[in-house]
């Protein structure tokens, strides 16, 4: 339709059409804008974090393969803003990021016949919930991993078919989302398999296949350079490991005495993520530090949970349900979420010579975050009514799940990358309030398209003398 009325229509009027179609869009997108202006306003610079923000800094400055936790997708993207030796401008950057995510799901909604008081809804938590736009004034990959999955969706939800080189193109965004996080690579399968079920044909899912695998093995290779072994990370077993921590029982499982070394010691953490750095943890104290047994890890692990299945299964539902709780549950009890922005000053730990290698080659000004008056006591005050609840956000998830079902499946793919990013990360390490993060968007989108039902239908074009007759009014010659 709208490309018909573009070829009848003055430009100056199809224009004005459009607009009028995203007023409210619009005023939201301009609010959501102005809170971002505050937040950078409130603070005096980026939130750093002890020690992911400086490992991705180290990795931006000295361009190497992180060999534990984190791949190098977002160190690249400091890489790019290394230049400009501003911690606060990626902040900025990643702010206009924030927003963007916002722009997709509402236009991909659009595009799909929702109208735009729902699609606007459903951009709504990307836009104004604190812990997003707190990620996005953070030197985390948490907002990257979004909007490249986000990304992905767009390309590949834009037509009923998806055309080769938008195939091409979401897996090429896949591949990013993996680079960045490796919890993120599973989605090219499930994206592939998307194709396949929707019968997309062979060549959209070469094209997604290859423009995916390749940018990973090579990732994998320039790994092995560095590291010896072809991988994308060097801490999967550590996280695995530390996943069985609260349930293994080695007078079951019976390791082999290389493996039996890393059995629960007596150590009592209250998340399976704190058995990672806990000095006591059988891990923790094998020479050589933890990840150089990250092998040995993998293999205890995996034993573990062929021999108690039922006891694995029982500890990831029981961790993924935090995430619907109506108030949000400290796990660990260390890390207190918060649905609000802080108040106060966040000093560094000085005392690392990591931050003193990153402030001479990155950004000489990097600090503690503190906030500024008079904004900052604004954010402290900052109502967000629209506060997604957990049990809420279960809602949405079976909303979502219930669209999937059908011959059509609208909300089929994000319903299932949203359930993927929820539960993956709590089976292969621990459940952590920020990682639930992803899942959000992905979950709105699929309620939305499972209100929305099909694809918009296609109009039959519309003539000139009909839009003559329709636009004619009152006194018209």
């Amino acid at each position: 339709m709208t490309s018909s009325l573009v070829a009848v229509l003055p430009p100056a009027t199809v224009v004005q059409a459009v607009a009028r179609g995203h007023r409210l869009f619009a005023a939201v997108l301009a609010l959501a804008a102005a809170l971002r202006v505050l937040v950078m306003l409130g603070y005096d610079t980026a939130q750093l974090y002890w020690y992911d923000s400086f490992t991705y800094l180290d990795t931006a400055v000295n361009l190497r393969p992180n060999g534990a936790f984190h791949p190098a997708g977002y160190s690249w993207f400091l890489w790019l803003m290394r230049p400009f030796h501003s911690v606060e401008l990626v902040a900025g950057v990643q702010h206009v990021i924030g927003l963007g995510v916002g722009v997709m799901i509402y236009s991909l909604l659009r595009r799909r016949s929702l109208p735009g008081w729902g699609a606007t809804l459903a951009a709504v938590p990307v836009l104004f919930d604190p812990a997003f736009v707190r990620l996005e004034h953070a030197i985390l990959s948490d907002m990257q991993v979004i909007a490249l999955v986000v990304g992905a969706l767009l390309l590949m939800m834009w037509h009923e078919r998806v055309p080769v080189r938008l195939a091409a193109a979401a897996g090429l965004l896949l591949a990013l989302a993996g680079l960045t996080r490796t919890a993120a690579v599973p989605l090219i399968g499930l994206a592939l398999l998307h194709l396949l079920i929707r019968r997309a044909g062979r060549r959209p899912f070469l094209a997604m296949a290859l423009a995916a695998t390749l940018p990973l093995l090579a990732y994998a290779g320039w790994y092995a350079q560095h590291h010896g072994r072809f991988a994308l990370s060097g801490s999967d077993g550590v996280a695995l490991w530390a996943r069985t921590m609260t349930f293994a029982d080695c007078s079951l499982v019976q390791p082999p005495p290389e493996e039996a070394r890393l059995c629960p010691n007596g150590t009592v953490a209250d998340a399976a993520s704190e058995y990672v750095w806990a000095p006591t943890a059988s891990l923790n104290l094998l020479p050589g530090g933890r990840f150089a047994h990250n092998d040995l890890a993998r293999s205890f692990a995996v034993r573990v949970i062929t021999s108690q299945p039922l006891d694995y299964l029982a500890e990831v539902v029981k961790d993924t349900s935090l995430a619907f709780t109506w108030e949000p549950v400290p796990h660990p009890r260390r890390m207190n979420p918060t649905t609000s922005f802080p108040h106060g000053s966040w000093p560094l730990p000085e005392q690392h010579a990591l931050i003193g290698e990153v402030r001479r080659a990155y950004d000489p000004d990097i600090r503690g975050m503190r906030s500024v008056e008079p904004f900052g006591s604004l954010l402290a005050a900052y109502p967000y009514p629209w506060f997604l609840h957990g049990t809420l956000f279960g809602v949405l998830l079976l909303a979502g799940g219930i669209g999937s079902i059908g011959r059509r499946r609208p909300a089929l793919l994000p319903w299932a990358f949203a359930m993927f990013l929820l539960v993956a990360p709590v089976a292969a390490l621990d459940f952590d309030h920020r990682y639930v993060l992803p899942a959000i968007p992905l979950a709105c989108l699929a309620a939305a398209l499972a209100v929305a039902g099909t694809p918009r239908p296609r109009c039959r074009p519309v003539r000139r003398e009909e839009i003559t007759v329709r636009t004619a009014g009152p006194g018209s010659s």
